[in-house]
Formats: structure tokens, C-alpha cells, sequence
């Protein structure tokens, strides 16, 4: 990063340090210059085009500003309008018509037709602790609340040196303090967007326009981004880049059978970190810092990055070089597909109308081409040719041929099985040089896994270090790259423990979900004819993607952690489960059976509060043995998903499949699904808040002998048989069920409504169908296990 892209980047992310300050209590200055006396005088900043960006990033002070017409202040001051997707603020948050105590609205507020009029609590508090859910309380800022805000960054700054080693320690301590704290307090805006995002969205755009007029020889930025800025808005500046990787799903899934789950979560964890040390390097080669991402979650990403043919040329020899080494280490078993859509200011403002949603839909065909067509004709020839001379055979877990150990393993396996005893309790992970001992990463560096006392050794004294993760805390410090959210939750070792801690039958649960629509959601979401489409912007679509990861890769473990939804309505503790990945909208979590479900009930319906009904999620929920090869499940699992998917406006669960199918209508055309796949509602409104909650109040009072065995008899009476069912059968199981004669007569009624219910439901195919997994669960919660009494 050279010394004016650093200033620029700085100067970016602190352009509006000056509205917390405003907000505790200004003394009738601008933020701008509240700001700028800040950092001049309480944090000794002398940096003068750090400090002239914030002094004059607003049009009325940078008109009589004493800069050079190179100053980096003009860069600042045109990025914070597209930012903020109008032209320029017609008045400043110091004059009438704001409210500068106003908290901040969720996006969902404006997604997908919503016209909600929530708000997010005042931000106070670690974000690792506590889920900030929108309320439809306006809880407003406090001039306390905003002091306690302005000491945590004054305190944190005080310790970071505005250098390129701690540029994204700043970005951290923004993203820590004002992600619910609004840009825009007036009345005539959404205050939807946080300071945070708008500030980091800021610093990423100015990035972009310093390479952008740099290679074209501009120097005069006065005159091309104010007095000119109008046809700069249509210059194409930016590049909306992204990477994907394929072959995640096999690369997972190629374990060892000795600690499978262990496995499992170190391979899921291992391709987390290795995308972000993908994305890492290629900004360190551009010079360029983590406010350049967009978006990076479940091995894909997006990057703003400058519209030059030397950044084109770098992201294509660096994608070529990525994937070589995947070749090297991993045969084809992994690709990462890249490219990017020249995009310019007005683009992003979605202007002309559809322009914000075709530079995605366009990177998205150059991903999906690259995925069909991943190795040049040379390649394939090359791949086709390859001879092993070096003694190497086919390890045992991966199959592929290497050099292997005495255990008949590669090193990129023996090293993930050492990793993975390792991902659940270290705070830190160092990308460092190459070792046998480390495990690989691109191109030839290694990833190690640290203490805190070992991390400031390793930075202090090795002069291999590179940068370090740390995990699920936002830590500052020389070439700490970032926090990485990561779902982490687990209570178990071993499926056979899950199985074992289950209630009733002895089964593993298997739950993959992944929100609907969620590609649509990030492109068009936020389109509106009533407003003109004019929160069709890129701070949006950064907002809520960030929104999401918090969700799926921090949130979930605390959901898990404190169980809401339980069979018997008895608090529990936590959750016997384990996360096995948890990206930006996908999820695979392992447990004892009946507690998958009770989960899957919690993340949706915690998933509906956070997002406020505007996303869905569809489920499938598989019951297995624990000696059941993990592979095969969980690809017999993403089957029930798909299911569960075909439901009108999809918002599906499938469980406990039993191969009948029904007919739903979905467009206006009929299409089968399973007789285990239901909308949401219906699954706990009426499947357990009706038939199941029926049937297990009657059989908990009623202790007939062989209870279960008849229930299962009135199962069997039902799946399958369609309209064919034997009523006089039926009947009569339903008559062994009665009470007997001098049981109490609240026992009677009960069992008077229950069997008239169960008659009246095996009549109605779609009552009979919600029956049918109704008795399944009660069974299975409520099976005896060996050595029990029947």
C-alpha cells in the first residue's frame, strides 16, 4: 500500500469521527470540524490529508477550502456522496429538520416490500454478547450512551498507529463501536445504514477513484470530482469482482472415519480461513485494505476494487496462481472461480434504473462460465500427463497420489486431522512461511494456531509472520487482518455421544438449511416502485450481507447455547449439538435427534425476529444412525432441502420422509412433493402445536399398556393407504387406546376428544398427512431403549 493510498483509506474510514463527538454535545461546530479538532488534538493525528478529509468532506467547507487541487480531500468528499447515494446532503445533520438522537433501523425494514417501522437498540454493548434484534420501541440515543461510544474509540486509537500494519485494527475499531450507531440522523432519510458501513463503504470508493485517476495521469481532483463530478458519476471507476470456490462439499466430506465430526469442522473451518487469506492477498497486492470487501461468507466473496488494466492483470494472474496451488495440493477436487463488471458511480446508485442489479447478474454469468470451462486445453493436457516419480501412492482418506506419512496419510491430511483438535480452542490463527509443520495455505504459506502470548511472540520475534485471524473477538494489533465470526458451538465429541444423550430412540439428527432467495434478496431486494427504487443501493446490500454473517456465523451459537423451543416445554441448558459449518446463509449442525429439531424450530423462528419475516429459511432434518457414513447423509439431507424448496415461496421444512408424496401448486402447476415437507407455520402450528400436542397429552395420562405399539399400529393403519384406509382397523387400534372403566373422568373427556379427533383427521388427506409425522415423533420421543420396561 503506497503512503497516499494509506492516507486516503485512513481518511476514508475517520472522514465522520466527528458526528459521535457532535452527538454526545457539540459546541455548535460541524462534525467536520469537531473531527478534525479531535484527531489534531486529543489523538496527536498531523497527518495533514488525513485531517483535511475530515475537515472538508462536505461541499460547503471544501468550496472555501485552503488544499492543493490534489488534496485527498476531494476523493473523500466525492466517495461519501455515492456512499450516501444521493448527490450531496442538502443540509448538514447541525441544522433543522434532524434528529441526532435517533437510533438506527434495520434494513429489513425496506427489504422486499417490507414497510415495517422498526429500530435497533442503542448500541452499547459487545455484539458477541447479545443479539440487538429490532423492537418496535424508539429507543433513542443518550448523550451518555454516545460519551461511553466516544471513549471506547478514543481509548482504542490511542493504541493503533495509523500505519498499513494497523489499517485493519482502525477498520475493527469502527466496526466494533458504530455498527448500530446511524449515518444520517434527518428527518428526510431512512437512518438505516450504520456509520460503520457507510464510513467503510466510503474509504473503499475513495481507494478505487485515487488508482482509478492515478493511471489515467489526472491530477487535478477539484476539477474532476466537483466541478466535473457530474460526468465522472458515469466513468467506469470500479470493478465488481468476486470469487467462488467449487468443490466444497467433497472436500468436506473426505474424512477419516477415527473422530469424524472433528474432521469435519477443522475442513469446514480450514476453506473459512483460507478464503480470507485468499481475499487478503490479493488486496495486499493491490494495495489495498479489508474496506475494499463487500461481502465474504460460505466460500464466496465480493470486492469494490479500482476499474485499471493493472488491477485486471494482477486479479487474473493471482486467480491463475490460487489455482495452481489448488491443483498442487488437491488435485481438481477444489477451483476457485473469479471475475468482474466495470461499474461506475451511478451504476451503483442504480442509475439508470436495473443498472445496480446487472452488474451482479453479470459477474454471476462470468462465475458460472468459469466453473463450466475451469482449465485452459494446455491445462487439461498437462493434468492428463502427469507422472508420479517420487515414490508416492494414494492416500488412504483423500485418495489422491503424494508422499505420505507412516499412517499411509498426505500431509494436507495428517496436517487438517492435527488442525482439527486445535480449531475449537484457539483464539488466534497466524498465517505465516511455508513449514512441514503447518498446515498449507496459497501460495506456499502456512497456517498456525496461537495463544495470545504466543501471537505477540510470533509478531514480535518471527520475521515469517504474515498476518493473524482472530476468532469470534474483535482483536486490534499489528497485522491482525480481522476477526472471523465463526460457528463454533459444540457440546459433544463423537455422533455416537449424540446419539447416545437423545430422548427416546437412540438417533443422530442432521440439519442443513440455507436461506431462500437470498442471491435475488442482494441484487433486487430493496427494489421499489413506490419510492422510485432509491434504496436500491450498495451501502444496503453491504449492510445486510453483514447483517447475515453476523447471524449464521456468531448468533447461531448463542441460539444454541440458550434453548427456547423444547417436546416436553422444559427449559434446557443447552443444546446437545454441534456446528459443523455455519456460513453467510448456510447451515449444518449434528446432535441428538430430537434436539435437531427443537433447533430448527429455534433458528427459525429467531431467524423471522432478526430479519423480520422479510427472508425465509428452508430446512431438511435427517434421522440417522451414528454409524451412518456422514457423507451419504448429508447428501440424502440436502435431497430433503430440496424439498422443502419446491414449496410456493419456498419457507420449507422436510422430515421424516416415508416415500408417500402429495401434489402442492407451485406458479399456478402442480408439483409432488414429499408427505414430510411443510411450510414452517404449518409444521409447529398445527403438526405439534395441534396433533402432536394432543397425542402426547393424552398418552402422558393415560399409561396404557403398549401404548406405543398401537400408536404404531395406527400409523401403519395410515401411511400409504391413501383413501384406502380401514376405518373398522383403525377403529378398533383407537378403541385399545380408551381408559379404563374407572378411570377418572377428565381422562374420559380427553380420551373422547382425542379419538374423535384421530378419526376426524385420518379422514382429511392433509390432516392425515400431518398425523402421520405427528405419531412418528411421539414415537420415536417415547420409544423404550434396551433393558427399559415396555
Amino acid at each position: 500500500m503506497t503512503d497516499r493510498q494509506l492516507e486516503l483509506t485512513l481518511g476514508g474510514m475517520l472522514h465522520d469521527i466527528g458526528k459521535v463527538l457532535y452527538r454526545e454535545g457539540g459546541d455548535g461546530s460541524t462534525h467536520s470540524q469537531i473531527g478534525y479538532r479531535f484527531l489534531k488534538e486529543e489523538l496527536n493525528v498531523d497527518n495533514k490529508e488525513i485531517l483535511d478529509c475530515v475537515r472538508y468532506h462536505h461541499g460547503a467547507a471544501l468550496k472555501n477550502a485552503d488544499i492543493k487541487d490534489d488534496s485527498l480531500a476531494y476523493i473523500v468528499y466525492f466517495a461519501d456522496n455515492v456512499a450516501a447515494s444521493i448527490d450531496r446532503r442538502a443540509k448538514d445533520e447541525e441544522e433543522k429538520g434532524f434528529e441526532i438522537h435517533t437510533p438506527t433501523q434495520p434494513v429489513f425494514n425496506l427489504l422486499n416490500g417490507n414497510k415495517s417501522n422498526m429500530y435497533y437498540s442503542p448500541y452499547c454493548f459487545n455484539v458477541e454478547d447479545r443479539i440487538n434484534y429490532p423492537m418496535g420501541e424508539k429507543k433513542e440515543f443518550t448523550r451518555e450512551q454516545y460519551a461511553v461510544i466516544n471513549d471506547n474509540i478514543k481509548d482504542n486509537l490511542k493504541n493503533i498507529s495509523l500505519t498499513k500494519e494497523y489499517v485493519n485494527s482502525l477498520l475493527e475499531v469502527m466496526e466494533a463501536n458504530l455498527s448500530f450507531v446511524p449515518s444520517s440522523t434527518s428527518k428526510k432519510e431512512v437512518p438505516d445504514i450504520s456509520l460503520f458501513d457507510h464510513v467503510k463503504i466510503t474509504s473503499a470508493l475513495s481507494s478505487c477513484i485515487l488508482d482509478y485517476i492515478s493511471d489515467r495521469g489526472d491530477t487535478n481532483y477539484k476539477e474532476l470530482l466537483v466541478k466535473d463530478s457530474e460526468s465522472f458519476y458515469d466513468e467506469k471507476v470500479y470493478l465488481l469482482a468476486s470469487f467462488d470456490f467449487s468443490g466444497i462439499q467433497n472436500f468436506i466430506y473426505t474424512i477419516p472415519s477415527k473422530n469424524a465430526l472433528r474432521n469435519l469442522r477443522a475442513r469446514s473451518f480450514y476453506l473459512e480461513i483460507m478464503m480470507e487469506h485468499i481475499i487478503d492477498g490479493l488486496l495486499e497486492e493491490l494495495g489495498l485494505s479489508r474496506t475494499n470487501i463487500l461481502y465474504s461468507g460460505g466460500g464466496h466473496c465480493y470486492l469494490i476494487l479500482p476499474n485499471t488494466d493493472g488491477v485486471k492483470e494482477i486479479f487474473d494472474n493471482y486467480l491463475d496462481r490460487i489455482n495452481n496451488w489448488l491443483l498442487e495440493q488437491f488435485d481438481i477436487e477444489l477451483y476457485l472461480a473469479g471475475g468482474y463488471e466495470e461499474c461506475s458511480a451511478n451504476d451503483l446508485k442504480n442509475n439508470p434504473e436495473g443498472s445496480y442489479e446487472d452488474i451482479f447478474k453479470n459477474v454471476s454469468k462470468i462465475i458460472s462460465r468459469k466453473k463450466l470451462d475451469r482449465y485452459s486445453y494446455k491445462k487439461v493436457v498437462e493434468l492428463n500427463n502427469r507422472r508420479h516419480d517420487d515414490y508416492s501412492r494414494e492416500c488412504q482418506v483423500c485418495k489422491r497420489i503424494d508422499v505420505l506419512n507412516e499412517e499411509g496419510k498426505c500431509r494436507v491430511c495428517a496436517s487438517l486431522e492435527n488442525f482439527s483438535s486445535k480449531v475449537l480452542y484457539s483464539d488466534f490463527f497466524s498465517v505465516v512461511e511455508e513449514t512441514e509443520n503447518n498446515l498449507p495455505l496459497p501460495v506456499n504459506n502456512g497456517l498456525d494456531w496461537d495463544t495470545d502470548d504466543s501471537l505477540k511472540e510470533k509478531i514480535k520475534n518471527n520475521y515469517s509472520f504474515i498476518r493473524a485471524y482472530s476468532k469470534n473477538k474483535a482483536y486490534t494489533g499489528k497485522d491482525v487482518a480481522t476477526k472471523i465470526w465463526v460457528g463454533d458451538y459444540t457440546t459433544k465429541a463423537t455422533f455416537e455421544e449424540f446419539s447416545s444423550s437423545s430422548k427416546g430412540v437412540k438417533r443422530l439428527g442432521i440439519l442443513r438449511a440455507d436461506v431462500d432467495n437470498l442471491g435475488r434478496a442482494f441484487v433486487s431486494g430493496f427494489k421499489n416502485t413506490d419510492n422510485n427504487d432509491r434504496y436500491v443501493t450498495l451501502s444496503r446490500t453491504a449492510t445486510l450481507s453483514r447483517q447475515l454473517s453476523l447471524f449464521f456465523k456468531l448468533h447461531i451459537n448463542k441460539i444454541l447455547n440458550e434453548p427456547s423451543f423444547t417436546f416436553d416445554g422444559e427449559k434446557k441448558e443447552r443444546r446437545n449439538a454441534t456446528i459443523v459449518y455455519s456460513g453467510g446463509d448456510d447451515v449444518f449442525v449434528v446432535g441428538s435427534w430430537n434436539e435437531i429439531i427443537e433447533f430448527a424450530i429455534d433458528l427459525h423462528e429467531y431467524f423471522k425476529r432478526f430479519s423480520e419475516n422479510t427472508l425465509t429459511i428452508s430446512a431438511g432434518i435427517g434421522i440417522y444412525d451414528d454409524g451412518y457414513p456422514i457423507s451419504v447423509s448429508s447428501r440424502e439431507v440436502e435431497k430433503l432441502v430440496d424439498e422443502s424448496k419446491k414449496l410456493d415461496g419456498k419457507d420449507g421444512i422436510t422430515l421424516m420422509p416415508d416415500g408417500c408424496r402429495h401434489i402442492v401448486m407451485v406458479d399456478g402447476k402442480e408439483e409432488k412433493v414429499s408427505d414430510g415437507t411443510y411450510k414452517w407455520d404449518e409444521f409447529i402450528g398445527t403438526v405439534l402445536g395441534e396433533k402432536f400436542s394432543l397425542i402426547s397429552r393424552y398418552m402422558s395420562n393415560n399409561k396404557t399398556e403398549h401404548g406405543n405399539a398401537l400408536l404404531y399400529k395406527l400409523l401403519e393403519l395410515i401411511r400409504g393407504q391413501g383413501d384406502n384406509i380401514n376405518f373398522a382397523r383403525f377403529i378398533y387400534t383407537l378403541s385399545r387406546l380408551e381408559p379404563e372403566k374407572d378411570a377418572t373422568k377428565e381422562l374420559k373427556e380427553l380420551f373422547k376428544e382425542f379419538s374423535q379427533s384421530m378419526i376426524n383427521w385420518a379422514k382429511n388427506e392433509r390432516d392425515c398427512r400431518h398425523l402421520k409425522t405427528a405419531i412418528e415423533l411421539y414415537v420415536y420421543l417415547n420409544r423404550k431403549r434396551e433393558g427399559e420396561d415396555e
